[in-house]
């Protein structure tokens, strides 16, 4: 039966779209059917910045190191970046614009700048080499790429057809962004008059087919998933309300994921454009740093990959400082341990974890689970958020299956990304024809409406949050002229959730070890897709019957190993 909190959410949720509430809940036609649509949002990202940003004027929006920026100056700098783009660089309404910084406040008004030009911001993750940046850039057609120097360095040594400009990050903002804004533009130039249906983004996501794939969105797609955020956040702020805990700080956020996944980019940055939220801006993680902020700014709300709040409960010196502005510990990317969410119920001074559970194709729309909801059932991802999503548990056939049956699940709402640039195959392969998009997990729901998940279907390993396809490791291994066999699987950590593991067969008199092969990769891979586990067979690999390799077993046998290794 529903929970306590359950039912008082529900009330809320109803306060805040019920006649004369804040939002307002109509619908609109998709796939044939009629879908729940947030009526009174704003059509595009460029109306949603300029409303919010002036609204919120000259409140502190973004802070970095010694950097302070209010939303009023970050609004007009990402217009000096938009006139600067059309007038200075030719971007024009549609093209596909790269972002391959860290994040820093010129990372965001970059972002923000690219949409008001009417661009679509093409988000490369800040990990790939050179190799991997420049097939995100061939892949989603970007001419133009807007890097700091570290990435421009290793896209100097690949081969794309975009032109780079290079910004340091590291001077205040005016001069960071010069090369963008001195290039030409001003007040004066015109800037699209955009529609939801305008190109807004492409992120990239790992799935079981090695390359990664750019999943595109249109405007309204993530307009509307920001404001489903919006709503649930809502829902909260009334409970706090009702309970005498609303503080009357501003609200804080420390940002420590990278900008370019849809966990930072949507309900924790975009969402804070009307939220009138803080975001304090890490370059690098750091748990005693991530404290020392979270004090110093009297941050309220944390998100990371769960890996982040465990360091912070169980860091030596974390009595030092005083953590008790800090209500919330959220997590996205991976599930927790069900003991460390006991722990971090019990030892954060008054913080209470959540998790939160979306895609990148789905613009991290899905659950959420939290406080007594979510220590009462630690291995759920929470029931469907509120008001856009259709969760469905659904058979091969797109068949919905009965409470409690293990099949796929699947995500229906007008928050769904658009499909995969210029690869038909996988967008419908990733689709049944009623709209829900398949997720290629595997769970089921209980008597409340609560997801868990329980497998992947697909062949991919989440390391700290970020996804790894198994395929393309083995593609790095395979490059080597002396690899004969390989199978990669995800190995669990306690710290990571996962590391990658391989089992290699070399060809015979080769003298390739565990460390040189790790040497070779790191020139081909992200640091985080290198394994970091590696067992050089001396056999060829065992095969099924239809004579592919037979992982599930290898992985077994190894993840066994491992764990005795462990042990010991």
């Amino acid at each position: 039966m529903p929970s306590a909190l359950d039912l008082r959410l529900e009330a809320a949720f109803n306060l805040i779209t019920g006649p004369g509430g804040p939002i307002q809940i109509g619908s609109v036609e998709r796939f044939g059917r009629q879908l729940p649509f947030i009526t009174n949002a704003p059509t595009n990202l460029a109306d949603y910045v300029a409303f919010f940003a002036m609204q919120h004027g000259d409140a502190t929006f973004l802070v970095e190191g010694d950097e302070r920026l209010s939303f009023k100056q970050v609004y007009l700098a990402a217009r000096q970046v938009a006139a600067g783009l059309i007038d200075g660089h030719g971007v024009q309404r549609g093209d596909r614009v790269a972002i391959a910084m860290r994040n820093a406040n010129a990372w965001c008004v970059t972002y923000l700048g690219v949409l008001i030009a009417g661009g679509c911001a093409t988000l490369l993750n800040g990990w790939w080499q050179g190799a991997e940046l420049a097939a995100g850039i061939e892949d989603s057609e970007a001419k133009l790429v807007i890097a700091d120097p570290q990435r421009a360095v290793r896209l100097a040594e690949a081969t794309h057809g975009a032109k780079v400009i290079t910004l340091d990050i590291s001077k205040p903002l005016a001069e960071a962004i010069a090369p963008i804004t001195s290039a030409g533009g001003s007040a004066d130039t015109v800037l699209p008059t955009l529609t939801g249906q305008d190109l807004a983004t492409i992120l990239f996501t790992s799935g079981s087919t090695g390359q990664s794939k750019g999943a595109y969105s249109r405007h309204e797609a993530v307009v509307q998933a920001i404001f489903n955020y919006v709503a649930q956040t809502a829902g909260i702020v009334v409970l706090l309300t009702q309970d005498g805990q609303m503080s009357d700080i501003q609200p804080a956020t420390l940002v420590c994921t990278p900008l370019f996944h849809v966990t930072a980019e949507i309900p924790v940055f975009m969402q804070s454009l009307a939220l009138g939220r803080k975001l304090v801006l890490m370059p690098k993680w750091n748990a005693e740093e991530a404290m020392r902020l979270i004090q110093d700014e009297q941050c309220n709300y944390f998100v990371g990959v769960p890996l982040m709040s465990y360091e912070i409960l169980v860091h030596p010196n974390r009595s030092k400082y005083d953590l008790s502005t800090c209500k919330s510990y959220a997590a996205g990317g991976a599930p927790r341990p069900p003991e460390h969410v006991k722990r971090l119920a019990e030892g954060m001074d008054g913080g209470k974890p959540l998790l939160g559970y979306g895609l990148t194709e789905t613009n991290a729309v899905g659950c959420g689970n939290l406080n007594e909801n979510y220590i009462d059932k630690p291995l759920s991802t929470g029931p469907a958020s509120k008001p856009l999503v259709d969760l469905a548990i659904l058979d091969d056939n797109g068949n919905e299956l009965a409470q409690g049956q293990v099949g796929e699940v699947c995500i229906r709402s007008v928050a769904n990304f658009e499909g995969y640039w210029n690869n038909e195959a996988a967008t419908k392969a990733a689709f049944f024809d009623n709209g829900y998009f398949r997720s290629g997990d595997l769970g089921y729901l209980d008597e409340d409406g609560y997801l868990f998940i329980v497998d992947r279907k697909k062949d991919i390993i989440i390391r700290g949050g970020e996804n790894i396809s198994c395929q393309e490791v083995e593609a790095a291994i395979y490059e080597h002229p002396e690899a004969n066999e390989c199978a990669v699987f995800g190995l669990p950590d306690e710290r990571l959730g996962e590391i990658v593991g391989a089992v290699i067969w070399m060809k015979p008199g080769s003298t390739v070890d565990a460390d040189a092969m790790c040497a070779f990769l790191g020139q081909r891979l992200a640091p985080y897709k290198v394994p970091a586990q590696i067992w050089m067979s001396n056999d060829a690999l065992p095969k099924l019957g239809s004579e592919k390799i037979d992982k599930v077993s290898l992985r077994n046998q190894y993840r066994e190993a491992f764990g005795a290794q462990a042990v010991a």
